[in-house]
């Protein structure tokens, strides 16, 4: 698990409530107005299990924009403009969804990195027009220590090595320990994290209590993070619309029987939840506490897991609502 980009700022450790169930959803078609409680409020609303997580929209923007983003040694991106524009091409191949799917191809299904990668350039049709563009130029594509990073990596070498680079990849470990060598250069290039890169890098030229130039508009992120990445001798690539922040997820199940898509659905639906997350999350404004604010979603109970297992929690019944990761492999449909 990738904890230097979750957004709770702090590391992951590991009977359901009686509640009153909401209104079930109108036979007609609409969407039903919710049950009410004595006092006149939406009723709480009990888990429900089931196999299949969906993931409630964050219509209100509680979370940054924590996309996907290639960020290359800036010597090494001047010198080589065309590999620049090729990992461009695999962000704008690159939303949600394939990542989830690559991500699933790796933690689920038992492939490769390097499998995964090529199976997502073919059916992008990623390749490049000339495979001799980069012919002679060495590239050492950097990953930090855990799968999806390395997986992007392996796309981002695949796509590279279709226009003749000798492209190669190296897992390092945490973001502390890449970032060095791609400042240095001694790799070229990293698939990153916006939002999470802007504060990182942030603190390092500002200081450790800088304000956060991170928000939920990735061109807003993008365009604090550009001064301060060139400023480290680094050039950020174009964002794909793929994000892995965090999320909350409800089953399909639980969506369906109160016809809620968005988060803003849920708190007009329901009155009170419980709510699955590692044990800093009451605590952490994008958790329980950014619900509360930026929602006005209540809480009856909070039950804390290990981050594996909140997923599980929630889709046994065991929490209405819990944290997880949006780019998650079991969201897979």
């Amino acid at each position: 698990m990738h904890t230097s980009r979750l957004a709770l700022t702090a590391t992951l450790a590991a009977g359901v409530l009686a509640l009153a169930a909401c209104g079930a959803p109108g036979s007609g078609g609409g969407k039903a107005a919710p049950s009410t409680s004595a006092s006149g409020g939406a009723a709480a609303c009990a888990p429900v299990a089931g196999d299949q997580l969906t993931v409630l929209t964050d219509d209100k923007h509680l979370q940054n924009s924590d996309n996907v983003i290639p960020v290359f040694n800036a010597a090494f991106a001047t010198a080589n403009p065309g590999a620049v524009q090729l990992l461009d091409t695999v962000s704008k191949a690159l939303d949600t969804p394939a990542l989830i799917a690559l991500n699933k191809a790796v933690d689920v299904d038992r492939s490769t990195s390097s499998q995964a990668a090529a199976t997502f350039v073919a059916d992008k049709s990623l390749a490049a027009p000339n495979g001799s563009a980069g012919a002679g130029v060495t590239v050492v594509v950097g990953a930090a220590n855990f799968s999806e990073s390395a997986t992007l990596a392996e796309v981002y070498a695949a796509v590279l090595r279709s226009a003749g680079y000798a492209a190669t990849t190296q897992t390092i470990g945490s973001r502390e320990t890449y970032y060095p060598a791609l400042v240095s250069g001694q790799v070229a290039v990293v698939p990153e994290y916006a939002a999470t890169l802007a504060d990182f890098i942030n603190a390092k030229v500002n200081g450790a209590d800088a304000a956060s130039i991170a928000t939920p508009d990735i061109t807003a992120t993008v365009a604090a993070l550009t001064p301060l990445a060139q400023q480290q001798g680094l050039l950020l690539g174009a964002p794909a619309a793929a994000q892995d922040q965090n999320a909350f997820a409800v089953t399909t199940a639980f969506a369906k029987e109160h016809d809620v898509a968005t988060l803003s659905d849920l708190a007009a639906a329901c009155g009170s939840l419980v709510l699955a997350g590692p044990a800093e999350c009451p605590d952490r404004p994008f958790c329980q506490v950014g619900l509360e604010k930026t929602y006005g979603l209540t809480f009856s109970d909070f039950k804390s897991y290990d981050f594996a297992l909140i997923a599980q929690a929630v889709r046994h019944g065991d929490a209405a609502i819990g944290l997880v990761l949006s780019s998650d492999a079991t969201l897979a449909g």
